[in-house]
C-alpha cells in the first residue's frame, strides 16, 4: 500500500515544524500578490474614467465606456483561466517545483508592465494594459493548482486543510493590501495637490500627474513576489510526485530527509510495484477515473463556478453598492484623487473588517468542522444575507439604514471566506491521485474563473438601473442592483445544493482520499459523497 512508503507515512504523521510554515509563506506570498493584482484594478477604474474618458464642459466626470471596463475588469481572469488549465496540466508533466518559478516570474514581469503601459491615446494606453493584465492573468492562473498541491502534498494529514487554507488566507491580506496602498497614494496626491471638485472647477479637478497614481498602485503588486523568489526555488520537490509520478524513491527520501531532519530509507522497489498497480495507472479521460472522482470534479468545479459568479461580482463592483448607499458620494462632488481614497477606504474596510477574519475563521476551525459543514454554512448565510439585503433593498437605500446595509453586507463576505471560498480551494488539492491533481485542481480553478469572468462581464450589466436616466454613461438599462442581489442569492442556493457532491476529506491521508492504497483493481477509493460525511 502506499501509506506504507516510509516516506510518505513520515509526512503524514508529521508534528508542525518550521517548514510548514516556510511553506506557508512561500506559497501564501504568491496568493497575496495575486489578490493583489486582480482585485486593486477596481480601485482605478473610475480614475481612468476620468483621465482619459471625460468629455470637456460635461456635467459629470468620465468614465470608461462598457465594453473598455469590462475588458479591463475581466481580461485578467480571462487569463488567470487559460493559465490554471494550463499550469495546472503542466505541474502534473513537469512537477509542481519546476513550473513554480515561472509563474512567479510571469507574474512580477506583468505587474510592472501594466504600470507601464504606454500609447498616445486612450484606447492605446487601455488595449496595452489589457494585454499585459491578461499575461499577468496567465502567471496568476498557474499558481492556484501549484500552490495548493504543494501545500497539500508537504502537509500531515491532522493540520492539512488548515495549511492550505493559511495559503488561501493571504489572499485576503493582498486585498487589504491592495487598499491601503491606494489609500497612502491618492493621500499623498491629495495633500501635494488640493485641488477643486469637478463641480467647482471640472478642468482644475485633475492633473495630468495624476496618470502616475493608478500606474504606482498596479506596479506594487510586483514587490511581494520579488521577495519570495529566491525561497521558492530553494523548496525541493514533493516527495508525492517524486516518489509516485516520477517514480525516484531515493531522490523523495533525501529531499525529506532535509525537511523532515530525520533518516528516511529509499524503498524503490515498493514505489516500482505500485506504480504499476491499476490504482496507478488510469488517466484523467479514462472509464476508472469517471466511476472513482467523476462525481468529485463535478462536486468541486460546480461548486467553484457558482461561488465565484457572487464573490467576485461582489468585490469588484462594491463601489457601485457604495455609491448606490451614499458610502461614496456623486462623483461631481469629487476631485479625481478624492474618489480614489473613498472607494480604497471602503473597500479596506470592508477587507479588514470581514474578508480577512472569515479567511482566519476557515484557518482555524477547518480540520475541527470540517471542509463539507465550513461550505454548507457558508453557501447557506450568503444565500440568507443576499436576501436579506435585496428584498427589502429599498429600506437600506435610507440614509438612517445604511450602516445597516454595510454590515449585512460585510456578513456575506464573512461567510464567503468562512464557507466556499476557502474550501473549494482546499478539497481539490486533497482527494485526487497525485499524477493527476494538480491538473484536477486546475480544472476546478477555472470552472470558479468562468463563474468570476459571469460575475465580472454579466453583473457589470445588470446592475445598471432599470431607469434610463440613472445607468451609467454608455450603458443600456438592467435589472438593477436589487434583482442583482436577488439572482445572487439564487446562485447561493444552486451552490449549496452542488455541496452535497463534495466529499469530506478531513483527517484522512492524500492516498486514502486518492484511492492510491488500494490493492485491488476494482477497490472503491476510500471517500464516496454520501458515506464520508457519516
Amino acid at each position: 500500500m502506499v501509506g506504507e512508503l516510509r516516506v510518505l507515512t513520515a509526512l503524514d504523521v508529521a508534528k508542525t515544524q518550521w517548514y510548514h510554515f516556510t511553506a506557508i509563506v512561500i506559497a501564501g506570498m504568491g496568493f497575496f500578490t495575486d489578490a493583489y493584482d486582480l482585485f486593486c484594478i477596481s480601485l482605478v477604474t473610475k480614475l481612468l474614467g476620468r483621465l482619459y474618458y471625460t468629455e470637456p464642459g460635461a456635467p459629470k466626470p468620465g468614465t470608461l465606456p462598457p465594453r473598455v471596463q469590462a475588458s479591463v475588469t475581466g481580461v485578467a481572469l480571462c487569463g488567470t483561466l487559460a493559465g490554471q488549465l494550463f499550469f495546472g496540466w503542466l505541474g502534473d508533466k513537469l512537477g509542481r517545483k519546476r513550473v513554480y518559478g515561472l509563474t512567479l516570474v510571469l507574474m512580477v514581469v506583468c505587474s510592472l508592465a501594466s504600470g507601464l503601459s504606454f500609447g498616445s491615446t486612450p484606447k492605446g494606453v487601455l488595449a496595452t494594459l489589457c494585454f499585459f493584465r491578461f499575461w499577468l492573468g496567465f502567471g496568476i492562473g498557474g499558481d492556484y493548482p501549484l500552490s495548493a498541491t504543494i501545500m497539500s502534498e508537504y502537509a500531515n494529514k491532522k493540520t492539512r486543510g488548515a495549511f492550505i487554507a493559511a495559503v488561501f488566507a493571504m489572499q485576503g491580506f493582498g486585498i487589504l493590501a491592495g487598499g491601503v496602498v491606494a489609500l497612502i497614494v491618492s493621500y499623498a496626491y491629495d495633500q501635494k495637490y488640493n485641488l477643486p471638485t469637478y463641480e467647482q472647477n471640472p478642468e482644475a479637478s485633475i492633473v495630468p500627474s495624476f496618470d502616475y497614481v493608478w500606474r504606482i498602485i498596479l506596479m506594487f503588486g510586483a514587490i511581494p513576489a520579488v521577495l519570495t523568489y529566491y525561497w521558492r526555488m530553494k523548496m525541493p520537490e514533493t516527495a508525492r510526485y517524486t516518489a509516485l509520478v516520477a517514480k525516484n524513491a531515493k531522490q523523495a527520501a533525501s529531499d525529506m530527509s532535509k525537511v523532515l531532519q530525520v533518516e528516511l530509507e529509499a524503498e524503490e522497489e515498493k514505489v516500482q510495484k505500485l506504480t504499476q498497480e491499476k490504482s496507478h495507472r488510469y488517466g484523467l479521460f479514462s472509464k476508472e477515473f469517471l466511476r472513482r472522482h467523476g462525481l468529485h470534479l463535478v462536486g468541486t468545479t460546480t461548486t467553484w463556478f457558482l461561488l465565484d459568479i457572487a464573490f467576485y461580482s461582489q468585490n469588484l463592483f462594491q463601489k457601485d453598492i457604495f455609491s448606490a448607499i451614499g458610502w461614496i458620494p456623486p462623483a461631481q462632488t469629487m476631485n479625481a484623487i478624492h474618489e480614489v481614497y473613498k472607494i480604497s477606504r471602503a473597500q479596506t474596510l470592508i477587507a479588514l473588517c470581514s474578508t480577512v477574519p472569515g479567511y482566519w475563521f476557515t484557518v482555524f476551525l477547518i480540520d475541527y468542522m470540517g471542509r463539507f459543514a465550513i461550505q454548507l454554512m457558508g453557501f447557506f448565510f450568503m444565500t440568507v444575507f443576499m436576501f436579506a439585503l435585496a428584498i427589502p433593498y429599498d429600506h437600506w437605500t435610507k440614509k438612517a439604514n445604511r450602516i445597516g446595509f454595510v454590515v449585512i453586507y460585510s456578513l456575506t463576505f464573512f461567510f464567503a471566506n468562512f464557507g466556499p471560498n476557502a474550501t473549494t480551494f482546499v478539497v481539490p488539492a486533497e482527494i485526487f491521485p497525485a499524477r493527476l491533481r494538480s491538473t484536477c485542481h486546475g480544472i476546478s480553478a477555472a470552472a470558479g474563473k468562468a463563474g468570476a469572468i459571469v460575475g465580472a462581464f454579466g453583473f457589470l450589466y445588470a446592475a445598471q438601473s432599470k431607469d434610463p436616466k440613472k445607468t451609467d454613461a454608455g450603458y443600456p438599462t438592467g435589472i438593477g442592483i436589487k434583482n442583482s442581489l436577488i439572482v445572487l442569492g439564487v446562485i447561493n442556493f444552486f451552490g449549496m445544493l452542488f455541496t452535497l457532491l463534495v466529499p469530506e476529506s478531513k483527517g484522512k491521508s492524500l492516498e486514502e482520499l486518492s484511492g492510491e492504497n488500494d490493492r485491488s483493481a476494482d477497490a472503491e477509493p476510500e471517500v464516496s459523497a454520501a458515506t464520508s460525511r457519516v
